[in-house]
């Protein structure tokens, strides 16, 4: 991307800046917007931030892991090898971005120096796991899901897996660690959520509410509560573990989808809305939404992370980054 390209990515996000979605309230303080193209045919489909300054993301539809830099929008592509297909990427202890890489059914470690791409493949009882997302534990011990019915722990230092089979099937999705280090993941398919036992590795179901919700992503809050976007139902939902009881409310507007959910530092819920074509933003102790509807139709964006400051988030069907900042950058 040149220079002219960056200036206009940035122009367009401002100018989406001021438009509200139906039913949402006016925003809060003075948020930014800015787009990052990553050019035809990447498939973008999650992104996280890396302590360096800059942000991985996966290219879905071309078998890539991709870093992009943020001062001048301009962005390296590594290929994760025949037949790749990731969806999901976290940092490590190590600073290095794992993928959940569903094409080649394999946990990808990606070397944020040399891009040296290292495989843990799948047992073969999960042959086809359908591996959906990650993230690590207080032990260093990475989790993942896989949405054929499968949820599964790779330990880094021995390269030893396990795989479980999923108490009701077809599902697993989302998947957060809490700040005590509990790992709970949302199933799409049972329309539940469901604490794993890091010992045993033995999940306990937790059942939101409203029935046939479809709970596609979870996130944790500083205070260890459980935030499930409600792809079913177009609800954002919360579960407190410490006193069992749950919360929800639907979001603004017409038939909501809710895809993403993001829990920032500042204790904000952000979430995507594929009906709205947006990206909206929670304030837990007010109950209202803020919205930031994207200048371009089909954004699908399936996928938010952040950093203080900042909300990242993957358009998947316009081939571009989303960073959406909540504090005047340093």
């Amino acid at each position: 991307m040149n220079r002219r390209q960056f200036l206009t990515s940035i122009a367009a996000g401002l100018a989406a800046v001021p438009a509200l979605l139906r039913g949402a309230g006016a925003q809060e303080g003075s948020f930014r917007v800015r787009y990052f193209p990553l050019g035809a045919g990447v498939g973008p489909h999650d992104v996280t931030p890396a302590p360096d300054g800059g942000v991985w993301f996966t290219g879905q539809r071309n078998g890539t892991l991709g870093r992009l830099d943020p001062r001048d929008g301009t962005f390296k592509l590594v290929s994760l090898g025949k037949g790749a297909a990731p969806h999901g990427v976290t940092i490590g202890p190590d600073g290095a971005p794992w993928v959940t890489e569903g094409g080649q059914n394999a946990i990808a470690r990606v070397d944020p120096a040399d891009h040296k791409v290292t495989l843990f493949p799948l047992p073969e009882k999960a042959a086809y796991a359908n591996l959906n997302t990650g993230v690590f534990d207080k032990r260093g011990v990475y989790w993942f899901t896989g949405q054929s019915g499968f949820y599964g722990r790779l330990d880094p230092k021995s390269g030893d897996m396990k795989v479980f089979e999923a108490p009701r099937g077809v599902g697993p999705y989302g998947i957060t660690v809490t700040p005590k280090g509990d790992i709970w993941y949302a199933s799409l398919a049972g329309s539940h959520i469901a604490r794993i036992d890091l010992a045993t590795g033995n999940a306990s179901l937790v059942q939101p509410p409203t029935p046939n919700q479809g709970a596609r992503r979870v996130w944790s809050d500083s205070q260890g509560r459980i935030w499930v976007s409600e792809w079913n139902s177009g609800n954002v939902s919360v579960h407190d573990p410490a006193d069992g009881s749950w919360k929800a409310w639907k979001l603004p507007g017409k038939s909501p989808r809710t895809y993403a959910v993001y829990v920032d530092d500042k204790d904000k819920v952000w979430l995507t809305d594929f009906s709205a074509n947006a990206i909206l933003r929670f304030d837990p102790v007010s109950a209202t939404f803020n919205a930031f509807p994207s200048d371009r139709a089909g954004a699908n964006v399936r996928q938010l992370d952040g950093r203080p400051g900042e909300v990242w988030g993957c358009e998947s069907g316009q081939d571009r980054l989303v960073l959406i900042q909540t504090a005047a950058p340093a």
